[in-house]
């Protein structure tokens, strides 16, 4: 099995399921519907769809990283792009979105050799082997806010 195999092993893991610390993003983001992704309960932190937006953004910015693209100086709408239609059938697009880019992503990096993960990412001083490895930690950091944000929606909920 290649190495981009495995990481790319790590990021489903990460992303879908079946990870060695506890529930994966989309395991965490499970049954939760469009009124709990978009409330704000600690204030100013950011909410559960802002947190997938921002994810999703990361792995397509990771992505063109990856193909060879220069992103150096990214854009506050791009880092954290805007959730501007809070139905639920934005959420499910966005969820499924979400889905489809971490596949993209993932097919992607499962065909890199050796020296593509060892190519320096354009305008960074890190090669593609560290990229991958931040997507994965990145994903499930951001999937420990989620875990976060939605124990405290369902403990201030009034029963």
């Amino acid at each position: 099995m290649s190495e981009g195999v495995r990481i790319a092993e790590q990021l489903r893991r990460a992303f879908e399921g079946e990870a060695w610390h506890g529930p994966a993003l989309m395991e965490l983001l499970a049954g939760v519907g469009e009124r709990e992704a978009a409330a704000r309960p600690l204030g100013g932190a950011h909410t559960i769809w802002e947190l997938l937006h921002h994810v999703a953004a990361w792995e397509a910015i990771a992505l063109r990283r990856m193909r060879g693209e220069r992103v150096v100086d990214v854009a506050q709408a791009e880092d954290w792009p805007p959730v501007v239609d809070q139905t639920a059938a934005a959420w499910a697009r966005d969820l499924e979105a979400a889905r489809q880019g971490n596949a993209r992503l993932r097919a992607a990096i499962a065909e890199l050799d050796e020296a593509r993960l060892a190519a320096i990412v354009p305008g960074k001083d890190y090669d593609n082997y560290v990229l991958l490895h931040g997507v994965v930690q990145h994903d499930l950091y951001h999937a420990g806010q989620i875990a976060l944000l939605k124990k405290e929606l369902r403990t201030s909920q009034p029963t």
